[in-house]
């Protein structure tokens, strides 16, 4: 009997076996060793290439200075007082010890009685495997990993004198630097690796040493994590399928209005304002689980705004250009498709701090097209911005702007690794171990093929949305200026509708709350269930997780949760019923391209371009 890696249980799984890390055809694992070495080497040459032609400039120091400097004011504090410096090495060497006396008790007669100085946390995937508790040298390694990971956070967390962004900064580093060294991420400290490596004689690292390679050859230079098998996928064909066609083309948008699927709809069109990091397709991954469908099933006549892939033409779009050319087209573009000119309208994540500051300015413009808003995980207050926060400081503006002002725009990439890096246990490190030490191709998956699809940011309208929103939060101070005008919310009267996500990373439901009472008129927040993607794409088929609703958005963000009612399943019936209830007018279906030239089939063109 034995203890399970993550409980500190016992199960009948037989002892450790050292048999099973033994080679057993030498020859055939030099071989393979041998292989691999070229296949490195094949990987270096990819990337060193485009460097020595002076394709690529390495931007790896600002980050780098950055957590060097963060580090250093952590330590400045546990350093300037001597005593209290040695009562946190005392702690860690604690820890330690204690690791220690549990590994020589193993070895004991009381063993089966063994228990764990420190367990992973609930969800941690890292070390499921049964050798991560039952084999004496794993086990040893894990707590040992734990201890230090759990030691270094308590510092960040107990540093007195750090101002919140300082912390917040450590913080992540740390848990980055954490994750990175987890014995779960080496061959020889893995378990599951070393036993896989030895059954194959090595063969794993040659199929990960050429995938290596080819990831580092499809990024130009630069690795592109492979998370998913995209073979399978095609836009158009498996992916945003519903039917519709291309009704307008700006030069940063095109707007799509999508084919009926009922006899009437309602007067009121439905415009959709995507976040423009990732593909709008997000909210028409397949017909199961697309709210675009769901929402034209409901009668909506509805109409998406799909965001170019910018390059170099487009690096003086500036965040006024996406609201003139993409949103206020939209309008434009419905009103003569339809001949409607009031039109509810839905913003996701960024695209819904686009909508409101556009509906901001166009309040004071006189435009009143727009007659209900719909906020999906949507921040317009950043006090409370998330991990995020982290990237945004003057120093780290200023070297992006630098980065983006090279080629008038941000790669994709650099946009996908910061996201990435906020659950770098999920989203790096697995894909890390399985692709490159274990040769194994991912799964195909539409989540992670849409995750992958990232784009470029145009430098002007990233730049603008970097310091006018992450870094001096103007939108809720009423300070952002656009077109001439000081906007403010509070002249946001029309009624809002605003959905959080109570495990949201990127747009907190407390950020989202707070937000709420900066608009000046009926708001009803809701707070799904799960986090930034499930909570939002959750069709009500699915009866997956909850949703909540409750009081005005005010006061204490706590108190409204603990009062709040809780309903089982997709909160997109109710956000119908509060739609129907502003205006429930229905009219005969809208046919796409009956009042107005078409230019293609949806999804379109601009959705197609990848980085």
């Amino acid at each position: 009997m034995s203890k399970t890696a993550d409980s500190g249980e016992t199960k009948d799984d037989g002892p450790s076996s050292v048999e099973q890390y033994l080679v057993k055809d030498p020859e055939r694992f030099a071989l393979n060793m041998a292989r691999m070495v070229e296949q490195a080497g094949k990987a270096a040459s990819a990337w060193a290439e485009p460097r020595e032609k002076g394709e690529i400039r390495d931007s790896v120091a600002e980050p780098v200075v950055d957590m060097v400097k963060t580090f250093s004011k952590l330590s400045e504090y546990w350093l300037a007082d001597p005593q209290r410096a040695l009562e946190a090495q005392t702690r860690l060497f604690a820890g330690y010890m204690s690791v220690w006396a549990n590994a020589i008790q193993r070895v004991g007669p009381n063993k089966e009685s063994y228990e764990d100085i420190v367990k992973p946390e609930r969800g941690d995937k890292r070390f499921q495997d049964p050798e991560w508790g039952r084999n004496a040298f794993f086990d040893f390694l894990k707590q040992a990993y734990l201890v230090t990971a759990r030691w270094a956070t308590d510092l960040v967390d107990h540093a007195e004198g750090l101002d919140e962004h300082t912390r917040h900064k450590a913080s992540f580093y740390v848990k980055q630097v954490s994750n990175a060294i987890s014995p779960s991420n080496f061959i020889l400290t893995n378990p599951e690796l070393f036993r896989e490596t030895v059954a194959t004689n090595g063969e794993n690292l040659v199929r990960g040493m050429k995938m290596l390679a080819e990831d580092i050859s499809a990024g130009k230079g630069d690795l592109r994590l492979r998370q998913v098998d995209a073979s399978p996928f095609e836009i158009g064909k498996n992916l945003a399928v519903t039917p519709g066609k291309v009704v307008g083309r700006s030069d940063v948008a095109e707007i799509i209005q999508y084919a009926p699927s009922t006899e009437t709809a309602l007067k009121r069109p439905l415009l959709v304002c995507p976040p423009w990091i990732n593909k709008f397709y997000i909210l028409d991954l397949n017909p199961q689980k697309s709210f675009i469908r769901w929402a034209i099933e409901q009668g909506h006549t509805v109409f998406v705004i799909s965001w170019i892939n910018p390059d170099e033409r487009h690096g003086l779009k500036s965040w006024e250009a996406y609201i003139r050319e993409g949103l206020q087209y939209g309008l434009d573009t419905i009103e003569k498709a339809t001949g409607e000119r009031e039109v509810n309208a839905i913003g996701y994540c960024v695209g819904g701090t686009l909508l409101a500051a556009a509906l901001a300015l166009m309040a004071q413009e006189g435009d009143d097209r727009i007659k209900s808003a719909t906020f999906f995980t949507t921040q317009v207050d950043f006090t409370y911005a998330g991990d995020l926060k982290v990237f945004v400081d003057e120093d780290q503006v200023a070297a992006v702007e630098k980065s983006m002002n090279e080629k008038g725009y941000l790669e994709g990439t650099k946009m996908a690794t910061a996201f990435n890096m906020l659950r770098s246990n999920d989203l790096i490190w697995p894909y890390v171990v399985n692709n490159y030490m274990r040769g194994k191709d991912p799964l195909p998956f539409d989540l992670l093929y849409w995750n992958a699809d990232s784009t470029r940011m145009a430098a002007a309208n990233h730049s603008f949305y970097l310091r006018n929103c992450y870094l001096e939060n103007n939108l809720s101070r009423g300070l952002m200026e656009l077109a001439g005008h000081t906007v403010s919310l509070g002249d946001v009267t029309i009624p809002i509708y605003n959905l959080a996500s109570r495990e949201d990373h990127i747009a907190p439901a407390l950020s989202v709350f707070l937000g709420s009472k900066y608009f000046g008129g009926e708001v009803e927040y809701v707070m799904a269930g799960s986090g930034h993607i499930a909570g939002v794409v959750n069709p009500p088929a699915a009866r997956k997780y909850q949703y909540w609703t409750g009081a005005r958005p005010v006061g204490d963000f706590a108190e409204w949760v603990s009062k709040a009612t809780e309903h089982p399943g997709s909160w997109w019936p109710h956000w119908q019923g509060w739609i129907e209830a502003k205006d429930n007018t229905r009219v005969p279906a809208r046919i796409p391209g009956n009042h107005m030239k078409t230019l293609g089939d949806a999804p379109g063109s601009y959705v197609k371009v990848r980085v």
